[in-house]
């Protein structure tokens, strides 16, 4: 047997008669050879596209954190150069781009009463937040700390019937309070006079005024001026320039060269912060 399957060999070898058959064999076994291949096969584009994921989301965040913190240093320009335009001769400005520090947190929850404009943020006074601390997105001020924990912190919206921020009109620098109504899209300013240089489209931004938030960032646009002869003042409402419905990350800042609360006399709390509209107090 063994000296037949020898000759066979050599036979073959020779005259290549056995060819025909292993192609045949190959074609048969080709797909088994894939199957036995398959899980290894899987499991190496599982792991590479697992990895690729991975980096790209990685990427997507840098990416997003640093669009975020350019974004809130660009917005001042347009509050500079109308300021420089309009006072530069008068006063020293205070204004001073990327000059501050700053710290990105995430939302945590958004409460769903429709009365309160509030939202839980992921940081808190581990991370030197203090209450009165100005918040804001890529786009404008959102509003400011009302409660601080070790771990997270409540933040009241501008939009908030309890909330009022001194603001002036970015064109002419007329002073006023935006206050919230409970609306999304819509601050109430209240006691501008009929014959005041206001306008539709006019941009609001931070007056600075009352110490707790630094001058110069947007705060809405103006959308509506009506002239009543009938009233002393006439009826402004503004449209907030921040995504308060849709940011997901916010910026906290923090007074010139320093890293917790700075005292503010006659600081009061959020909710007190409407009432001092009838009087001015705060705006002037």
């Amino acid at each position: 047997m063994l000296i037949l399957s020898i000759s066979l060999m050599t036979l073959d070898h020779r005259q290549h008669h056995l060819d025909s058959l292993r192609d045949s064999l190959s074609v048969v076994v080709y797909p088994l050879k894939l199957l036995v291949d398959l899980p290894r096969s899987v499991g190496d584009w599982f792991s590479e596209s697992l990895a690729t994921r991975r980096r790209l989301q990685e990427e997507n965040a840098s990416l997003r954190t640093q669009q975020l913190v350019l974004n809130t240093q660009l917005q001042k320009l347009e509050a500079l150069e109308a300021e420089n335009l309009r006072l530069r001769a008068l006063l020293d400005s205070s204004f001073q781009v990327g000059s501050r520090h700053m710290l990105i947190a995430e939302l945590m929850s958004v409460d769903l009463d429709p009365y309160r404009h509030q939202i839980v943020i992921n940081k808190g006074s581990l991370d030197h937040l203090y209450e009165g601390q100005p918040l804001l997105d890529s786009a404008g001020v959102m509003g400011q700390l009302v409660h601080v924990g070790p771990f997270t912190s409540t933040a009241m919206l501008i939009t908030d019937p309890g909330h009022a921020i001194p603001v002036q009109v970015n064109r002419t620098g007329l002073r006023t309070i935006a206050l919230g109504t409970g609306a999304k899209d819509r601050l109430e300013l209240p006691h501008i006079p009929n014959n005041a240089d206001i306008r539709i489209g006019d941009l609001l931004t931070t007056s600075g005024l009352g110490g707790r938030f630094p001058p110069g960032y947007p705060v809405a646009e103006v959308t509506q001026v009506e002239h009543d002869p009938g009233r002393a003042f006439a009826r402004v409402t503004a449209r907030p320039r921040a995504m308060l419905d849709r940011s997901r990350e916010v910026l906290l800042i923090w007074p010139q060269d320093s890293l917790g609360p700075v005292p503010m006399p006659g600081t009061r709390k959020a909710g007190a912060a409407k009432s001092a509209a009838a009087t001015g107090d705060g705006a002037e």
